[in-house]
């Protein structure tokens, strides 16, 4: 069985977990022997990258005697941008193959902008991973960029979300017929292959193989189940997981990651309805075995050491050239200034030409370590800290029960997920989180959909109902609204609204979206405990709310500067208030609605603005001009007195933003 080279491509979106799809796969590949590349990023220069390594590669045969690697990064960039003087600092007279040498890199160049690289694709297999609908154009571009990188007899394979959800959509816009589900039965890549790759263990090196960083770090990802017993029409679970799979075993996976890549500190675990597996109770017992009982903590080995020894075994060698250069990095940032050993990390980089990720060589980093292995030893001294359980999907409220609900609080969960999309399961969603808190549960999350079939009034409510909870059991739970987007194509108007984030449900509209994003822009996009903050962000009640979801968005994101100004200026949300107030009462039922037409449409650019005569709907258009530019423009009245209020913010105001 000859050897592969698989590039396993996760596209350049914005995102908070890693593709557990693609770290699957990375080990079904390495089992079998294949070379592994991850990437996440702009493909162009990943090609690049690649184009520069080869012709280093050329140099170094041509002239061993120069330090090519040290010189990575002024190839790289001369062939990205063609700028000649990038080349100055390469010493090519030392060699007397100079001219030649300098042919090989300008062919380089050549290479990469006539595009003659596209003529002879290096891989054998690429995999592209996919995620939200609402991604659709950056998935598309990236597929069809994929198709340029595999051989005319390799296998270019899409998988994941967006390729299961929309399967026919993805094929019509690229050809390609995307794998639909997860990949959960022997021999759906190899024939007669007998690994089943959803249940093979996570390739934690590739995230080092990419300057990307997700925020959910330090984790040991997976399940302990797989599907849903519900059918939610807003959710793409019985899509992706038709088949409800009660138990999946976890203490041998976390058993191999250790051995490989070290312990992690939180567990993470994607089960889209845990509650709902008759084998419950077994998986809480696992989790005790495996550290995560309630109270356990987490004591962070010596990741210097595990980095170094995994590049000097050759487990990832791009990967861990990565890890171990900023683990080196790390150390001497951590002692520069404090002491002589940080002269000694300093000189030892210099000695070695560890000064940049694109110069530094596996052997220098080998060379290093043992100059900086007692270094760190001696200062490496790891404080015990609280591990954590995140049944990351939530939980589902309508099967909570005493037994359950113990069995949860017998674990380091935190926080407790526990769905609340709609006011309707308001009794099955307090009782859960009463059980909870009896049970010894304090810290709460939960998403809270919003833009569906629910209306701006029941998202409130929802809101309202968590706020309160917190106070009256003396415990925390963190609100995050979650706009719905279509998850299957929907087109109106030549539009598909899956595709993008413009999907408006039937009881909001683009101003009503706009105003609770601008709320959430305050607020960081999640809502905690503290009712007078909750107030001052959302409203004391309904009517409140919905006046806030009328008023100018700029009033809402600057809304203390702006209440500063209602009292120096007669220009802020007080005033606007007043003049809403005289409008909605004492307009004609036609113009009332001719004006809230143009004001839920978000568009105050509309020309039908300018048909009104009225100077009280004109004052009221006033207020939503878009006064964002002006606050940033040094020649606008508004910009000097937004530099006067930051300067001489009122105390009252400062106590309540801090509250």
């Amino acid at each position: 069985m000859s050897q592969r080279k698989v590039l396993l491509i996760e596209p350049n979106y914005s995102n908070k977990y890693p593709p557990i799809g693609l770290m699957k796969l990375a080990t079904y590949f390495r089992n079998r022997g294949d070379e592994v590349v991850f990437f996440k990023g702009d493909l162009k220069h990943f090609v690049i990258e690649r184009i520069t390594i080869k012709c280093i590669d050329e140099c170094k045969s041509l002239a061993p005697e120069i330090d090519w690697d040290a010189y990575f990064s002024s190839i790289y960039n001369y062939i990205r941008t063609r700028k000649l003087s990038l080349l100055e600092d390469v010493d090519f007279s030392s060699s007397q193959f100079n001219l030649l040498l300098e042919g090989k890199i300008t062919d380089a160049k050549n290479y990469y902008w006539s595009g003659e690289w596209k003529k002879y694709p290096e891989w054998d297999f690429v995999g592209v991973t996919t995620l939200f609908t609402f991604y659709w154009s950056i998935t598309i571009e990236t597929i069809e960029f994929a198709k340029l990188l595999v051989k005319p007899d390799g296998k270019l394979m899409v998988g994941g979300v967006l390729a299961s959800i929309q399967p026919s959509e993805i094929e019509k816009a690229t050809g390609i017929r995307p794998h639909v589900g997860v990949l959960n039965a022997p021999g759906e890549i190899d024939e007669g292959d007998t690994q089943i790759i959803d249940e093979l263990p996570l390739d934690y090196s590739i995230l080092d193989e990419i300057d990307y960083e997700y925020p959910m770090s330090n984790a040991y990802y997976g399940y302990t189940s797989r599907g849903c017993i519900r059918k939610c029409p807003f959710c793409a679970v019985s899509i992706l997981e038709p088949l409800f799979i009660p138990y999946i075993p976890l203490k041998d996976r976390i058993k191999g990651i250790v051995a490989k890549y070290g312990e992690q500190k939180d567990l993470l675990l994607m089960d889209n309805n845990i509650l709902a597996s008759p084998d419950f109770e077994q998986i809480i017992n696992e989790i005790i075995e495996c550290g995560f009982g309630k109270g356990d903590k987490y004591v962070q080995p010596n990741m210097f050491n595990k980095a170094f020894e995994n590049l000097a075994e050759g487990v990832n060698d791009r990967a861990y050239r990565r890890k171990c250069f900023r683990e080196v990095q790390k150390l001497y940032n951590k002692l520069k200034g404090k002491s002589e050993d940080a002269f000694t990390v300093y000189r030892a980089m210099d000695d070695f030409q560890i000064r940049d990720i694109t110069t530094v060589s596996k052997d220098n980093l080998l060379r290093i370590y043992p100059i900086l292995k007692p270094i760190y030893e001696k200062y490496f001294k790891p404080v015990p800290r609280q591990r954590y359980v995140d049944f990351n999907q939530g939980v589902d409220a309508r099967l909570f029960n005493e037994d359950n609900v113990k069995l949860l609080a017998s674990i380091a969960i935190r926080p407790l997920r526990i769905a609340f999309d709609d006011l309707k399961s308001r009794p099955s969603y307090e009782k859960a989180v009463r059980l909870s808190v009896k049970a010894g549960i304090k810290d709460f999350s939960n998403y809270l959909l919003y833009n569906y079939n629910d209306t701006p009034e029941e998202l409130y409510t929802r809101l309202r109902i968590n706020v309160d909870l917190c106070d009256e059991l003396d415990v925390s739970i963190y609100s995050f609204p979650m706009k719905y987007h279509p998850i299957h194509s929907e087109v109106t108007d030549g539009i598909d609204y899956s595709h993008n984030r413009d999907f408006i449900g039937k009881h909001w509209n683009r101003k009503y979206i706009r105003a609770i994003q601008a709320i959430l822009n305050s607020t960081k996009g999640k809502v905690g405990k503290g009712t007078s903050f909750f107030e001052e962000a959302f409203g004391k009640d309904l009517i409140e709310f919905k006046e806030l979801l009328e008023m100018p968005e700029t009033f809402i994101l600057y809304r203390f500067f702006f209440k500063w100004l209602d009292s120096v200026n007669s220009f802020g949300p007080e005033h606007w208030r007043s003049c809403w107030r005289k409008c909605m009462e004492t307009l004609n039922d036609k113009t009332r609605q001719e004006v809230l037409d143009i004001i839920h449409s978000n568009n105050f650019e509309d020309e039908r603005i300018n048909q009104f005569e009225d100077p009280l709907i004109k004052e009221l258009f006033g207020y939503y001009s878009s006064h964002r530019n002006d606050i940033v423009d040094p020649k606008s009245e508004l910009y000097k007195l937004k530099q006067q209020y930051d300067a001489h913010p009122t105390i009252a105001l400062k106590r309540k933003r801090k509250k």
